[in-house]
């Protein structure tokens, strides 16, 4: 009998996920030059650093998650590379119209192309939020690079999807009823 309960709620909540359907969204980020940022010459090769950074950021043309804008943000990361080639991981912290947060963990690289310019994509996925996006999940792609004056523009796309309001409670409630425990 232990089984069986177990194994109904738990294929009552997994049905839970599949009742919120994913949204598509996609926006602008600015952020500025890094401050404070930090680097270590690695010593294996000419350039080769590592970089401690955090940046402010608009979203100069915000997402719309569940009605409310991104506002502004900062971005905290880690980049390992040269002036040629990096690898960055990060996170972001967005605030929300309504003074809610998002957050954010990214994954990219930045190359130079043959006329000079740096040219930044990667990828990214929601990992939290707070009030009415606690549980948020999702994941996307964003790509961009500097302007003339340093500052970095990405354009970001991807999903997300939030809980269904009550849907865990009136599942788990089903099972129950289901199973004669309510």
């Amino acid at each position: 009998m232990k089984h069986s309960i177990f194994w109904a709620l738990t294929f009552g909540l997994v049905s839970v996920v599949h009742l919120a359907a994913q949204t598509k969204i996609s926006g602008t980020l600015t952020c500025a030059k890094p401050d404070p940022e930090y680097t270590i010459d690695v010593g294996d090769r000419a350039g080769h650093l590592f970089a401690l950074a955090k940046s402010a950021c608009s979203w100069t043309r915000p997402m719309q998650i569940q009605g409310v804008d991104t506002k502004d943000s900062h971005d905290v990361n880690i980049v390992d590379g040269d002036d040629a080639n990096s690898d960055s991981n990060g996170y972001d912290i967005s605030n929300m119209a309504n003074g809610d947060k998002v957050f954010i963990r990214f994954r990219g690289t930045d190359k130079s192309a043959k006329d000079g310019k740096r040219l930044s994509s990667g990828t990214w996925r929601y990992i939290g939020g707070t009030g009415k996006f606690k549980g948020i999940m999702g994941k996307g792609t964003y790509k961009g690079g500097p302007d003339a004056s340093g500052n970095y523009i990405n354009e970001i796309d991807g999903d997300y999807t939030l809980p269904a309001k009550d849907a865990v409670r009136l599942s788990t409630f089903r099972v129950l009823r289901h199973l004669g425990l309510q």
